[in-house]
């Protein structure tokens, strides 16, 4: 259901200031409808399958690495980076590539920041395309680290066996102490083993894989040193703060992804934003999970993304 693979027609760097300079890139036609696709995590940058969810005959796709993440420098940094940092960093980008509207693509981590973007810069945004959402509050972070073990209790254990017991009550907080206070060894022993527990929500038939070699370790562990310095403080935001962003935008085209079988971020998130946020579409997909570029899911994207495209609307799709 994606497009086929293409490459970036421009990239580039951005100074936003603080020590940050992002990287990013454009895709598809230069006088298509421009698109921004805002990546999950927090931490984990974009990568050229994003490209492949737009039909390159018709968009401008707009990709970026956010603070600390990926490409941009300093991988890893967590000072002066915080969602309105990143809210600031998108208007700027915006500017600089002289696109006076856009459509917001979010997925995860992406469609808090979408909202939180799109709230506080409505007249900037022509549409919304949501996927996987992701409330940042606190029952969204004791699902991840707690609940979803009554469906994945061998990849809970398997993650909490990182931490003496008595830490396991609380893996968030067990995981924002060893990135504070552990030595290199046991963060990077940490992020391996995140990573491995959170492949296996995102594909449930994933066995668990060997510690990443060398370079892929570091970024691993640069990957969830921005993580964790979002989690711990609920990204900036909170489940409040972003439904409070969802409830105005009524009547502004949107359009919500949600896989009923998602076990990173729960599909009762999606039913509560359409609710809340006026004239929204939602496709809750039956055998869909996390993973965007899974069948299940890249289908309706490209769908919702074709009626954009369109006429900028997403009538008849999904459920209102």
């Amino acid at each position: 259901m994606l497009f086929p693979a293409i490459d970036a027609y421009d990239h580039g760097r951005l100074d936003v200031g603080d020590g940050h300079v992002l990287y990013y890139e454009q895709a598809g036609r230069a006088d298509g409808v421009p698109a921004v696709l805002l990546h999950g995590g927090p931490g984990s940058g974009c990568s050229p399958m994003h490209r492949r969810l737009f039909d390159p005959q018709r968009y401008r796709a707009v990709l970026f690495d956010q603070r600390g993440c990926g490409r941009s420098t300093p991988r890893g940094g967590v000072r002066h980076n915080t969602t309105a940092h990143l809210i600031a960093d998108l208007e700027r980008l915006r500017e600089h590539l002289g696109i006076a509207r856009w459509l917001v693509v979010g997925g995860s981590w992406g469609s808090a920041l979408a909202l939180a973007y799109a709230a506080r810069h409505r007249e900037r945004v022509g549409g919304l395309v949501l996927r996987g959402i992701f409330l940042t509050g606190r029952a969204d972070l004791d699902w991840f680290f707690r609940d979803v073990r009554a469906l994945e209790p061998e990849a809970w254990q398997r993650f909490a066996e990182q931490f003496p017991r008595r830490r396991r009550r609380d893996l968030l907080e067990a995981c924002a102490r060893v990135f504070a206070r552990g030595n290199a060894a046991a963060v990077a022993a940490l992020a391996a083993a995140w990573s491995a527990y959170e492949r296996r929500l995102l594909d449930p038939a994933t066995e668990p894989g060997a510690v990443p070699p060398g370079d892929a370790l570091a970024a691993t562990v640069d990957r969830y040193r921005v993580q964790i310095h979002y989690l711990a403080r609920r990204c900036f935001l909170g489940e409040r703060a972003v439904l409070g962003a969802a409830s105005a935008l009524s009547g502004v085209p949107t359009a919500i992804v949600h896989g009923r079988d998602d076990r990173v971020c729960r599909p009762l998130n999606a039913w509560r934003l359409q609710r809340t946020l006026g004239g929204s579409r939602l496709a809750l997909i039956r055998g869909g999970g996390h993973d965007a570029f899974a069948p299940a899911l890249a289908a309706p994207l490209v769908d919702a993304l074709r009626l954009f495209a369109d006429g900028g609307r997403f009538d008849g799709w999904g459920a209102a």
